[in-house]
């Protein structure tokens, strides 16, 4: 059986919380992990078309969480809000 390998790196301003909300989606095969302002993803599969669908959710989940990482925000008293 044919053993499919890719890997992932991205730099992001706030790695570690991309990495985490990255984390809870990762399918078996999948790693995730955060290395100062990198985000690293591994992927192991043995069949092509699952890793590729693996890795295109990856890539729109990692938008996704970049983004919402990065929303500008206003300090209100106590509470963070969205501006």
């Amino acid at each position: 059986m044919m053993q499919l390998s890719g890997l992932i790196t991205t730099v992001h301003t706030d790695a570690e919380s991309v990495a985490s909300s990255l984390a809870p989606d990762n399918l078996t095969g999948m790693t995730t992990t955060a290395d100062g302002n990198r985000v690293t993803t591994v992927i192991h599969g043995t069949q092509i078309r699952s890793v590729i669908a693996s890795v295109d959710d990856y890539l729109m989940n990692l938008a996704i969480a970049d983004e919402t990482t990065t929303l500008p925000r206003k300090k209100t008293g106590n509470q963070t809000q969205e501006e």
